[in-house]
């Protein structure tokens, strides 16, 4: 049985070869990538647990401690300022690949859209690897008239701002999601929002709001427990672990898509080896059963497209994403202080 050697010794036995392999004309980097990782890494994730990027996060740190980097992965749960204060701090943590974010949409591509300022540069964030990206599901009080997207968009219609809708927040996800699918189907929702997407399902369980995009592991208890009625998924085709509930394209909105992602990153200037690393690990975790399986039950394994492109390959996606949401934000007038 191998046991690990004592931190202190194998910082030593690291200095020893940084030593060594100076003498021998390799740098002090190539070095620290080969050796990568000696010590845990922590995951930083901007919410509370139980959302998107914190669930994402968990399930495959522990599929990478188990069988990618041969090291160990901490969550830690740094909530604040719509996910900015994880984004900030992953941004100015040292780029050696021991501390890593785990983030929706919020703080990389649509901030940017709402603020004059940031305090960190989304675009020198690294991206590692998407983990989980898929459906947000369409769901309404019992007590909504409505029964599939073409009887709710009639009554968006029949009276405007009645219906009232919850997010997560300003330019969260769910918001820009229910915005997009207003403009594209006509009538007009009021958004209110709350301080995660948990507390805004309370909401809409007690009835204080009547809608509501959200991730489906945030909903699907209560649909199932007939607290709350299913509508639709917001992917382009249906979803294998839901396949009876149709899309909002195929119910009378076509050509709505909206795709909920997480993706892994690294500080700015994280050297290549490192970040093929982690790539690598989190490609082999992606492969288990346990990890597939999770995904699909949880309607967010991210299309293989975008699963398997590499770090230009989803800094692409970004740039392009980041377009696409602004556009959703600068229609709707969606300003940072609502």
């Amino acid at each position: 049985m191998r046991h690990a050697l004592p931190l202190q010794r194998r910082h030593l036995l690291a200095l020893a070869a940084s030593a060594a392999a100076c003498g021998a004309g390799l740098s002090p980097l190539s070095v620290q990538a080969q050796a990568y990782p000696s010590r845990p890494v922590k995951i930083l994730v901007g919410a509370v647990p139980g959302g998107p990027s914190d669930f994402i996060a968990r399930i495959f740190a522990e599929a990478v401690t188990n069988n990618g980097l041969g090291g160990s992965m901490v969550i830690e749960n740094k909530p604040g300022a719509s996910n900015m204060l994880a984004t900030e701090a992953a941004a100015k943590a040292p780029a050696d690949g021991y501390t890593l974010l785990s983030s929706g949409p919020g703080p990389i591509a649509v901030q940017p859209h709402l603020m004059t300022k940031l305090p960190y540069d989304p675009a020198a964030l690294v991206p590692v690897a998407m983990p989980g990206a898929g459906a947000f599901v369409l769901v309404v009080h019992p007590s909504v008239p409505a029964n599939n997207v073409k009887d709710l968009l009639a009554l968006a219609k029949a009276k405007p701002g009645t219906l009232t809708y919850g997010s997560g927040g300003n330019g969260s996800s769910g918001h820009l999601c229910t915005e997009l699918f207003t403009s594209m189907g006509g009538g007009k929702m009021t958004h209110i929002p709350y301080k995660g997407d948990g507390q805004a399902m309370g909401d809409l369980l007690g009835g204080q709001i009547q809608v509501m995009f959200t991730a489906p592991n945030v909903a699907m208890a209560n649909v199932k427990a007939g607290k709350l009625k299913l509508l639709a998924v917001t992917t382009p085709t249906r979803v294998s672990s839901m396949a009876d509930v149709p899309t909002v394209a195929e119910s009378g909105l076509p050509g709505f898509e909206y795709l909920g992602w997480i993706i892994m990153f690294a500080p700015p200037g994280t050297p290549k080896p490192v970040v093929d690393a982690l790539a690598g690990a989190w490609a082999k975790a992606r492969r288990t059963p346990a990890v597939q399986s999770k995904l699909q039950e949880l309607a967010m394994a991210a299309p293989e497209s975008l699963a398997t492109a590499d770090s230009a390959g989803l800094a692409t996606f970004l740039r392009k994403e980041s377009e696409r949401l602004g556009k959703v934000i600068r229609d709707a007038g969606i300003k940072a202080d609502q």
